[in-house]
């Protein structure tokens, strides 16, 4: 190895946040942002088969999602902007079942999360705009989405520069970022059930 710095993620299995290394000079940079024999060797020996990319505005949150019958590992990073990224380990029988992690992914920081499956995932958009990508392992299949409430106090989430109060559902309503800019989420977000309640 040597292109890429990997870390584990606290004491949840499988989740890890890779760093690549940043070739700049006075033209700007070079870097790989994916290589099949790095990842092996870091542990990540995954096809990836779809590759997607999204852009929000500042304070929209998108999540917590997941496939319920065709789960998917993904990669995911930001190429503009900034996001604070969420996984939450829904595997039935694991030791930290209910448990989350969170990385601010950015254009300058340059990491990538890696999300196995059986996760669902999130984020929120820190900057004025991000674009988000991501590689999947499997395709999207329309009618098996699940979600999780992104406030879900069971779960607990500590999302960065948020406030305002839980009120018993995922409703955006009386939640503002620190700068008093709107959280949106889609309805289908605001309508998702607690941990308890979906499984």
């Amino acid at each position: 190895m040597g292109q890429i710095k990997v870390e584990n993620c606290g004491d949840i299995e499988g989740l890890k946040v890779i760093t690549p290394t940043v070739h700049g000079d006075n033209r700007g940079y070079f870097m790989e942002t994916y290589n099949k024999r790095e990842f092996f060797e870091a542990g990540i020996d995954i096809e990836f088969v779809q590759d997607n990319q999204s852009a929000s505005k500042k304070g929209v949150l998108r999540g917590l999602h997941f496939q319920k019958e065709f789960p998917q590992d993904k990669l995911v990073r930001v190429i503009k902007g900034e996001v604070f990224d969420v996984a939450v380990d829904i595997r039935k029988g694991s030791k930290t079942y209910g448990k989350w992690f969170g990385v601010v992914l950015s254009e300058e920081n340059k990491k990538q999360f890696f999300i196995p499956k059986n996760f669902a995932h999130g984020f929120l958009v820190l900057s004025d705009y991000a674009e988000f990508c991501y590689k999947c392992s499997d395709l999207w299949h329309p009618n098996d989405e699940g979600g999780l409430a992104w406030n879900d106090p069971e779960i607990g989430i500590e999302w960065p520069r948020l406030t305002g109060e839980y009120r018993g559902s995922a409703s955006a309503e009386g939640y503002k970022l620190e700068d008093g800019c709107d959280l949106t989420l889609s309805d289908k977000d605001q309508g998702w059930s607690g941990l308890k309640d979906t499984f």
